[in-house]
């Protein structure tokens, strides 16, 4: 994935026409040059800046086409959340992302694409997920990574196979990425784990560049396995901890971070946005990872009000505060920031980001 260039304010540019994905035409591909930030260590590193694809909230042709816009508005990459459910009844989508990034590399030429993140321990089997991180490597030239984690019961208690518990569901994430990595790496045929098996499996079709696995940490421990087992770390919150476990565990790849944000027009219209579509990432990640659908979502969040949310996440017009939200993750280390922008809504997201929060990140960086 080549960086976003910020050296220089590039023209606006008109939002892609609605359209059937079939008549959607890919992107002119732009060279762009890196950009550095100072991270805490106080190394110098090439910072990309990525632009989530909330399936949740998007339906799939319009997924496609904000793909497109990332990739004019000058994003490094984009990032697919993998539901099977909505959060919340009031986002109302959850397209399957494996045949929107299909569509997505056909209508992109130069956008780096990523799953963030795919629970590979029910509901797909691992060797599924590895044939087609590898179809997708084939069909975007290498521009695919594969975001991994253990998952949520909201998602992955669909099969009828039950919601294990934590321990378990750990045992089974770590065997998962064991034969997700072998068999990108094509070193592994057969696997007997205790909780997941591979009989005689083999990639036939499989890019000569393994696709990186990236793999989503909460805590320290989790963060260490990334850095044993995976390519890359991804996290949504600021901190530095969790870099540094990584790399204490031998992580040498990027550190990606979401930064969810609600730009508009109006802070009060933000702030209504941000609540109605958001409130459920305030329950925290024990919540998360065990409730069984969106009604207990909208049951766990009912008495969280605006206010809260809008206490965590930055809302309204003012670059200004996203620019502040943005660069607590930069101080803490990380070199991969994922821009979530909550809403149907993206147009005015794109705008500001092309017109204020791109040339106010390239003056920081500068000074």
């Amino acid at each position: 994935m080549r960086s976003l260039s910020l050296l220089r304010k590039r023209p606006q540019q008109a939002d892609v026409p609605s359209s059937p994905i079939r008549e959607l035409s890919p992107t002119r591909s732009v060279a762009r040059p890196s950009f550095v930030t100072n991270r805490a260590s106080g190394n110098w590193t090439v910072l990309k800046l990525g632009y989530k694809l909330m399936s949740e909230e998007h339906p799939p042709i319009d997924l496609v086409r904000n793909a497109q816009r990332a990739e004019h508005a000058g994003f490094d990459f984009a990032a697919i959340s993998d539901h099977y459910f909505p959060w919340l009844e009031e986002q109302g989508h959850s397209p399957l992302a494996w045949p929107v990034l299909g569509a997505i590399t056909h209508a992109t030429q130069r956008l780096g694409l990523m799953t963030a993140v795919t629970c590979p321990i029910l509901r797909y089997h691992p060797a599924v997920v590895a044939q087609g991180a590898a179809t997708l490597a084939l069909l975007s030239n290498n521009r695919f990574s594969l975001g991994l984690g253990s998952g949520e019961r909201l998602n992955e208690h669909v099969i009828g196979a039950g919601w294990p518990g934590v321990s378990e569901r750990h045992a089974r994430f770590g065997e998962a990425v064991d034969i997700i990595q072998g068999l990108l790496a094509g070193t592994l045929a057969t696997y007997a784990g205790t909780h997941l098996k591979v009989e005689n499996a083999r990639l036939y079709d499989r890019p000569s560049v393994k696709p990186p696995v990236v793999i989503a940490a909460g805590g320290p421990k989790a963060a260490r396995f990334a850095g044993e087992k995976g390519d890359g770390l991804l996290a949504t919150e600021p901190r530095s901890d969790l870099i540094k476990a990584f790399r204490a565990a031998g992580g040498s790849g990027p550190c990606y971070a979401e930064v969810a944000m609600c730009c508009s027009a109006r802070e009060d219209d933000a702030r209504h946005t941000a609540h109605h579509y958001f409130r459920w990432s305030l329950t925290g990640w024990p919540v998360q990872a065990e409730l069984p659908d969106s009604k207990a979502f909208a049951a766990a969040s009912q008495y969280l009000s605006a206010e809260a949310v809008a206490d965590k996440i930055s809302c309204g017009p003012s670059a200004q505060g996203h620019l502040e939200a943005i660069g607590k993750f930069i101080d803490a280390g990380f070199d991969h920031l994922i821009l979530v922008q909550i809403g149907r809504d993206q147009r005015y997201f794109f705008d500001l980001f092309a017109r204020e929060l791109a040339p106010h990140l390239r003056q920081r960086l500068a000074a």
